[in-house]
């Protein structure tokens, strides 16, 4: 596993250097990519099913992403974009093709299905994490600017 975690780092590092990603935030976008591929791998070996490893993957990449977002003071997509490389399903996009040209129909929509279903979990995994985040920052910042207006007012 050791060794799968350091390919999905370099190869999360080779798309943050296409995606012309620089400096320090290009190895950490790499790390995000290394612990997504993590999280999945070690869902799917304490027996969590593949859409269910790759929801847990991309809830918890997302995060990373939010959290070093703010800390580095960059978009979050720097991080969500290269971190999601090694989670693609693209070898289900091929092999649907394959199944559809050899004329299995029944095998390419089976696999054409699991493979929409592993691309949706991973958008809505993102999509959980980015509006859960953006509810807590407008409800901070709204009790922030009640706060402020009460002091405000205590002071005239």
């Amino acid at each position: 596993m050791i060794i799968e975690v350091l390919s999905a780092f370099i190869a999360s590092f080779a798309f943050g250097i296409v995606f012309n990603i620089k400096g320090k935030n290009l190895f950490f976008s790499a790390l995000c990519g290394a612990l997504g591929w993590f999280i999945y791998k070690f869902s799917l070996r304490i027996g969590s099913s593949d859409t269910t490893a790759l929801f847990l993957a991309s809830v918890g990449l997302s995060v990373y992403s939010e959290v070093f977002a703010r800390i580095l003071k960059t978009p979050v997509t720097t991080f969500v974009i290269t971190a999601l490389i090694p989670l693609v399903p693209g070898g289900g996009m091929y092999y649907t093709m394959v199944e559809a040209i050899t004329g299995d129909v029944m095998k390419s929509l089976e696999i054409g299905i699991n493979t929409l279903a592993s691309a949706g979990v991973l958008a809505l995994g993102i999509i959980l994490v980015s509006t859960i985040t953006k509810t807590l920052i407008k409800y901070n910042s709204s009790k922030k600017i009640k706060s402020e207006s009460k002091c405000n007012s205590l002071n005239s």
